[in-house]
């Protein structure tokens, strides 16, 4: 491990930098969307383009690093991302924000495919557990810490969105400095989603309302907080402290899930996550609404780790790498749907119809959790180990391997000696 820590240093450090940048401005285009007088509908669909460019770069963005290589094509989507940053207050207009969302939604999935399989490639059975660790903790606290910046400038003016783009710029420069080789992508056949749902029809449903949910929280808490009378440092602490509690229980419950099993935490912590939204619906004042939000993003963001793990406990070791992919594109589908439906409910129920959303989405997993567990009990003895995984993250480079099938074909690039070009069977070049 001592060995491998040198290797993962400056990768770990510009995806924390891009997340520092991605965490304030995610909240940013919340709060300024507000000064612009944008409605609630027409936000969950700026928020939405963003998780579309995830799942579009989730299966595109691949080529460009198949044939540039890992660091060429981690500068150029930083650069896109920086560009993309600045445009939001030159062009101050709906569909254009969607654009820009969308663009920067693509960049930003090349940047976590390009970090993933660097960190996959780096690490060995025994070290991989650690290292995803380390990424789990960047993945929370970079983004966490990210909202603390909204207070170091005025929304409505121009600067922090200089600032986000500032630092993405700065992500940079760990990747472009470093003298670690990057890693070559691993091919895999991908594995259809109506087949992993009769596999484990509980870990899909779980993962897919991971995505309705936590896409919604990242993209529409920050215009829930605007709406119910927050200034903006008690806005970055709401935000700051719902992302960064989702680090506070990953390891507790993946150890409780291993002694007595998925399925019944999967029962009851959707219950806990709705208890804690609809508490948001009733309560006033600060101390009241951010102990809400403590509560409710200590046990959400487990949701996804453990519908994760529920679905490998049912498939083979082979299989891994296909499921992870499958799994992947189900919580980007949710993450596209999830902010357009929470925006609605926004727009009918005022600021607190999010955690109205939130509590019926999470009360649905409960009864189908019920129902699913009614029909097949695991057995404990399958269970595989718990991994806990950043539940913002939306793809990843298996995700382009899940759904793309391709055959990989040895290239010369400039910066990997060993990158991998892939080719489509179907095509004869």
């Amino acid at each position: 491990m001592l060995r491998t820590l040198p290797t993962i240093t400056s990768i770990l450090f510009s995806y924390g930098l891009l997340l520092l940048a991605n965490g304030l401005f995610a909240t940013l285009l919340g709060v300024r969307t507000q000064v612009e007088g944008f409605s609630p509908n027409l936000v969950g669909f700026i928020v939405a383009a963003y998780f579309s460019g995830l799942l579009l770069g989730g299966m595109f963005a691949a080529r460009v690093v198949t044939r540039v290589g890992h660091i060429r094509s981690f500068a150029a989507f930083a650069s896109l991302m920086s560009a993309s940053a600045l445009m939001h207050p030159i062009f101050v207009e709906g569909y254009a924000w969607m654009g820009f969302r969308l663009v920067a939604g693509f960049c930003m999935a090349g940047m976590i495919m390009v970090t993933e399989s660097w960190l996959n490639e780096t690490a060995t059975n025994k070290t991989r557990g650690k290292i995803l660790s380390f990424y789990m903790i960047t993945n929370y606290f970079a983004a966490g810490c990210g909202n603390f910046l909204l207070t170091v400038g005025d929304p409505s003016d121009f600067e922090l969105f200089s600032l986000a783009s500032i630092i993405f710029s700065l992500s940079l420069v760990p990747v472009l400095l470093t003298r670690a080789r990057a890693p070559v992508p691993v091919y895999t056949e991908r594995m259809q989603l109506w087949e992993l749902y009769r596999i484990a029809p509980l870990g899909v449903v779980g993962v897919f309302c991971c995505g309705l949910v936590n896409a919604s929280i990242n993209g529409l808490g920050s215009v829930f907080a605007t709406n119910i009378g927050f200034d903006q440092q008690e806005l970055a602490t709401f935000m700051a402290v719902m992302i960064m509690s989702g680090l506070l229980l990953q390891w507790p419950v993946g150890l409780l899930s291993d002694r007595i099993g998925r399925g019944p935490l999967l029962v009851y912590i959707p219950l806990i996550v709705a208890a804690a939204a609809i508490w948001q619906l009733f309560v006033e004042g600060f101390l009241l609404v951010l102990t809400g939000a403590g509560f409710l993003g200590a046990f959400v963001f487990t949701l996804y780790s453990l519908s994760a793990a529920t679905t490998n406990d049912h498939v083979t070791s082979e299989q891994r790498v296909q499921v992870a992919g499958a799994l992947l594109i189900t919580y980007g589908a949710g993450a596209v749907i999830g902010p357009v439906i929470a925006g609605q409910f926004m727009g009918l129920l005022g600021p607190q119809g999010l955690f109205f959303y939130i509590a019926l989405i999470e009360i649905i997993l409960c009864a189908f959790a019920i129902m699913t567990r009614r029909q097949r009990v695991g057995s404990p003895g399958k269970r595989k180990p718990f991994v806990a995984v950043p539940s913002t993250q939306a793809t990843s480079n298996q995700l382009y391997l899940a759904a793309h099938e391709a055959k990989p074909e040895h290239v010369e690039s400039a910066d990997d000696s060993d990158a991998v070009q892939w080719k489509d069977p179907s095509r004869d070049d």
